[in-house]
């Protein structure tokens, strides 16, 4: 693993500590820091990552608290607060 994609977890675990706390400000300080980090070293962000990040506004999103979850017509449907949409499918 190289350092960039250990970089991009660490800061992945603090973002999830942080939004934990509330500290929402923190956390999407993080998400925003692990992007450019896979940006610059041309990394793909774990799935992990990608599915509690909104695209839009990069908050660490935390189900029931700022960000709705739905099963729809075979998909995962994650509607952050800001209002955008993230679909995912599922296999029943």
């Amino acid at each position: 693993m190289s350092i960039a994609a250990e970089r991009i977890d660490r800061l992945h675990d603090l973002a999830r500590a942080a939004a934990a706390e509330g500290k929402d400000d923190r956390a999407r300080y993080y998400v925003r820091l692990a992007r450019r980090v896979a940006e610059r070293n041309r990394l793909t962000l774990p799935r992990e990552f990608r599915r509690f990040t909104c695209d839009e506004c990069d908050a660490y999103l935390r189900p029931g608290k700022n960000a709705r979850v739905r099963l729809q017509n075979g998909h995962v449907v994650i509607t952050c607060d800001c209002g955008a949409h993230a679909r995912y499918p599922y296999r029943e």
